[in-house]
């Protein structure tokens, strides 16, 4: 009796997790190097923050960007491009004399090239290679960009104290680099490039299943649709938009050093790992609206206390309930994107709902910096996160999770 094969997509599995690690990284910069950065070049925080919400914009939508070019080109030559891209932007930005080229190099570029991987490729690759376990592989690379942050938030941050942000932004270039072989060598696009079907798909036909390039007429004439970009906007306001961005200065302005202030996101990194993988083990097992409903609540009740901690034990504490679910919404949603839109479209469709979320991110990055600009403190965004995040759960219910456009 002929063996089968050890299934491929767990290769294909390792590198995504490894791309989404460093990506991660290349995205957590900004709110690492925000105070170097203001002590470096004289410029305010809100123009800093302008910046990383230009950055956050393309960031999102290099996710339906993404997703076409994957239809069209393959998982494999779009990882490459971002790679290449964010190596780029981040050698340019060591450079940057003015707002204009930090605007352009550090926002715009950045965005671009992290967008092009960070969104859509982990659900893609999910969807693609798994009919069964998708949720546990999402949470998989859920917790992949949880180790980005927990490994180069605190990195960085030591890195742009001791040798300055600007050698710190050539250490990323290289990282990024570096990628760009062990994909070329082992990435693929579709199970069907090896032969092999989908995990638990053992009945299928090898053949891959192609997108509806017509997808999006369809989504956007469908409540449900809305209702995930929505919840997701509100989701990028509420996480890296706002946190991932000023909590480190939050921190800092109530007079704990940066190296201190990146281990509290360290260790909310830390709990988001855990966090993730047991969203992703969730949804496959529960509803993905309900849960998202828990998920939206604990983060709007750690928002709400989050003005009240000021000393490293608060903080601790903060840390360790926000990352409980600072990513864990990710697996939900994109099952949710798969039952309602079909799971061979929700490279397309997901990208969309991502562009939303880093909409709403961006937003809450640019005005968290204007608000402690102008009164002196992050209280009155971190109150405003914390109830939109609540509301968030709210309309995640009205989610119809039996209506589909398309068969899974």
């Amino acid at each position: 009796m002929k063996q089968e094969k050890p299934f491929y997509g767990w290769v294909i599995v390792a590198i995504t997790a490894v791309v989404l690690l460093v990506t991660a990284g290349a995205r957590s910069a900004p709110g690492a190097w925000l105070i170097e950065m203001e002590r470096d070049t004289g410029w305010s925080r809100a123009s800093l923050s302008f910046a990383t919400s230009l950055g956050l914009i393309l960031f999102g939508l290099g996710g339906p960007i993404s997703g076409a070019l994957m239809a069209a080109f393959g998982v494999r030559s779009v990882t490459v491009a971002s790679v290449v891209i964010t190596a780029a932007a981040m050698f340019l930005s060591s450079r940057v004399q003015n707002q204009l080229e930090l605007n352009i190099f550090f926002g715009l570029l950045s965005g671009i090239g992290t967008g092009l991987v960070a969104s859509v490729l982990g659900a893609t690759i999910a969807n693609r290679w798994f009919l069964e376990k998708r949720g546990l592989v999402m949470g998989i690379f859920g917790a992949s960009t949880s180790a980005g942050q927990l490994i180069f938030y605190p990195l960085l941050t030591t890195l742009a104290v001791t040798i300055g942000w600007r050698s710190s932004a050539l250490v990323l270039a290289a990282i990024a680099i570096a990628l760009i072989v062990p994909v070329l060598i082992w990435m693929r696009s579709d199970p069907s490039e090896v032969k092999q079907r989908p995990y638990g798909a053992t009945d299928a036909p090898l053949e891959s299943v192609k997108p509806d390039l017509g997808i999006m007429a369809k989504a956007l004439v469908h409540p449900d649709f809305w209702l995930l970009a929505i919840t997701f906007y509100i989701c990028g306001a509420t996480s890296n938009g706002l946190i991932g961005q000023h909590l480190i200065p939050h921190a800092v302005d109530h007079g704990l050093s940066q190296p201190v202030a990146a281990s509290m996101v360290a260790l909310m990194g830390a709990f988001n790992f855990v966090g993730t993988i047991a969203s992703g083990w969730l949804t496959d097992r529960y509803d993905p609206r309900r849960l998202l409903l828990v998920y939206y609540f604990f983060r709007g009740v750690s928002l709400l206390i989050l003005p009240f901690m000021h000393d490293i034990g608060g903080l601790s504490i903060f840390a360790v309930l926000f990352g409980l679910d600072y990513i864990a919404t990710v697996p939900p949603t994109v099952m949710l994107v798969a039952k309602t839109f079909g799971r061979q479209n929700v490279g397309i469709v997901y990208g969309w709902v991502f562009a939303a979320h880093q909409l709403g991110a961006a937003m809450a990055a640019w005005i968290g910096g204007v608000a402690r600009d102008n009164y002196g403190d992050y209280s009155l965004a971190f109150t405003v996160a914390g109830v939109i995040a609540m509301l968030g759960g709210l309309l995640a219910l009205g989610i119809r999770r039996e209506a589909r456009v398309q068969p899974v």
